[in-house]
């Protein structure tokens, strides 16, 4: 059974960033547009920050991260922080306390730390490899959405699984799904990782110094997903790893009318790598 330590020091933590404004929510809203289900479409309230903004990723706020956004140190490289610029309640980020580049490879140290939060506080995982799979700074950071046990991950799990039991025809980008092993132990992560990377053609750590193309990771306590991408934008939506959790944020920019025409689904589509 986890405790969920870290989650209850997240929210902690944020109560006192907030009241600093250290923190700075997004305010948003659900969109209840029909036909759009199972994807969850909000809408920004608040004024886009920088970091949705096209144009890549901004000067590094990791060297030295904000400490009133530490949740704690994770020994011996990691720190568990907050995001700044949360939609959800307690929004953590794994990020390596020394300079790791955000396009470079999940290393093993990196994944220790993620089975070390994994063991205590669990929920929907995600990693952007670079500005053209959505991340919006340069230093490493994988990400963590926590949950409940037995709560649904995201809006797209339950088509996770049911593809994994041959339920679901595939789709028509290039990905990589995987049943975890180990769940809760982590011990799994780094040779999916390092077998999804093979099977997508973006390279291998040992002869490649970096990935040879933009991707992004989701995973939970069942599944391990990789989705190779080609570019960040469509319609005007910025889509990073949530959006093939489920998961669109409609801003200024986005247009809503060829999202109601066309689908979440060609909108992933657009941004992935189309299948070989």
């Amino acid at each position: 059974m986890r405790t969920e330590r870290h989650w209850q020091r997240a929210r902690e933590v944020s109560e006192q960033a907030r009241q600093r404004g250290a923190l700075i929510p997004l305010d948003t809203r659900i969109l209840a547009i029909p036909g759009l289900d199972p994807f969850v479409v909000r809408q920004l309230l608040s004024s886009t920050p920088r970091h949705l903004r096209q144009g890549g990723p901004r000067p590094n706020p990791f060297l030295p991260w904000d400490r009133p956004l530490q949740v704690e140190l994770l020994e011996p490289a990691h720190v568990l922080l907050l995001n700044k610029y949360p939609v959800q309640e307690a929004h953590l980020l794994v990020i390596t306390r020394d300079w790791r580049p955000q396009g470079g490879w999940i290393e093993a140290g990196d994944w220790q730390a993620v089975a070390g939060v994994s063991q205590d506080t669990g929920g929907l995982w995600f990693f952007n490899s670079g500005a053209r799979s959505g991340a919006s700074q340069p230093h490493r950071h994988l990400q963590l959405l926590p949950r409940r046990q037995g709560e649904p991950s995201c809006p797209l799990a339950p088509r996770f699984l049911a593809q994994l039991e041959g339920a679901e025809a595939p789709w028509d980008w290039a990905y990589c799904l995987s049943r975890r092993s180990d769940p809760h132990g982590g011990s799994d992560l780094a040779d999916l990782y390092l077998a999804h990377a093979g099977a997508l053609g973006l390279g291998d750590p040992s002869s490649d110094s970096e990935p040879q193309h933009p991707y992004n990771l989701l995973f939970d306590d069942q599944w391990f997903l990789t989705v190779r991408r080609v570019r960040e934008h469509g319609a005007g939506f910025s889509v990073n790893a949530l959006g093939f959790a489920g998961f669109l944020l409609c801003t200024q920019d986005s247009d809503r009318g060829w999202l109601e025409t066309h689908s979440p689904w060609s909108l992933l589509a657009h941004v992935a790598a189309p299948r070989a």
